[in-house]
């Protein structure tokens, strides 16, 4: 069994089973140099968050002939209609880097995919899917990478009942939208800055999201923001905490305390899962 403090992991995401008592920790985990990683995504199971088990790889996308063969980052696990859907990043030479959603009917897989590429629009470079549900209605919330577009965007693509496409893309914001967050250095005649790892949630009756960008310092931050709706105008918000850490989610543990999951520090090959404790707000 493995302490949580010896998992090298970015991106952590936490899929709890009430009913079973286990925790299942999806992340970025076939690390390499840097945040380089390789075709395959594992999971980890666990019972109070300090001691897992694992790791179980849930998808290999070489054995599978799947079309991208590296940097797989990023995988979220969501329950829809009965099955559990992962949504991952991809990359590979000659394509784009895009969120395509795979299918599995076990929280540990094997996932597989149901389409034939990446939900993201094939000429975009995009990252870092989320599911997200208004009204019934499903939609990919995803990052359109400051890489291409130079400003960080946040948009979001309507989805079918069976979780593909149904529509264009809507920006939601730009990373240069809070005043917070600073470009990134190494870039002259260029303002790079980042979006990365959204996450929407509803609190006091509003629509929230975290999302994690550079901020003064270098350091990599969790940031707020808030609408009324998902395609309404979004309210640019600062960062709870002050420490180089990110790409977060929330979730609830099995005493119902609210936690955020996050990798800090944000310095490879450094990385670890922490789930701090994520009060309501006032």
């Amino acid at each position: 069994m493995l302490k949580r403090e010896d998992i090298r992991i970015r991106d952590p995401f936490v899929l709890p089973d009430a009913e079973k008592g286990i925790y299942y920790l999806y992340g970025t985990t076939a690390l390499g140099e840097g945040i380089a990683a390789g075709a395959s995504f594992s999971a980890y199971t666990s019972r109070d968050l300090e001691h897992f088990e694992g790791p179980f790889v849930v998808f290999d996308g070489k054995a599978s002939g799947f079309w991208a063969d590296r940097d797989y980052w990023a995988p979220e696990v969501h329950v829809w209609r009965g099955k559990y859907y992962l949504f991952g990043s991809f990359i590979a030479p000659g394509r784009r880097r895009g969120t395509q959603i795979l299918r599995s009917d076990s929280p540990l897989g094997p996932f597989a995919p149901f389409t034939d590429g990446p939900a993201t629009p094939a000429g975009w470079e995009c990252l870092d899917g989320t599911l997200w549900a208004e009204d019934g209605k499903p939609y990919l919330v995803f990052c359109h990478e400051w890489l291409q577009v130079e400003n960080g965007e946040i948009c979001a693509l309507p989805l079918s009942e069976e979780l593909t496409p149904a529509g264009a893309p809507v920006l939601l914001f730009r990373a240069g939208d809070n005043p917070a967050v600073r470009p990134l250095d190494g870039h002259p005649g260029k303002r790079c800055m980042v979006t990365d790892g959204p996450f929407l949630f509803r609190e006091g009756g509003r629509l929230k999201m975290i999302w994690s960008s550079f901020v003064s310092g270098g350091k990599y931050a969790v940031l707020e923001a808030e609408a009324d709706s998902l395609l309404g105008k979004w309210r640019q918000k600062g960062s709870r905490f002050d420490f180089d850490g990110g790409h977060a989610m929330l979730f609830r543990d099995f005493s119902g305390v609210r936690r955020i999951s996050l990798h800090m520090p944000n310095t490879s090959p450094r990385e670890r899962a922490v789930f701090l404790p994520y009060p309501e707000a006032e």
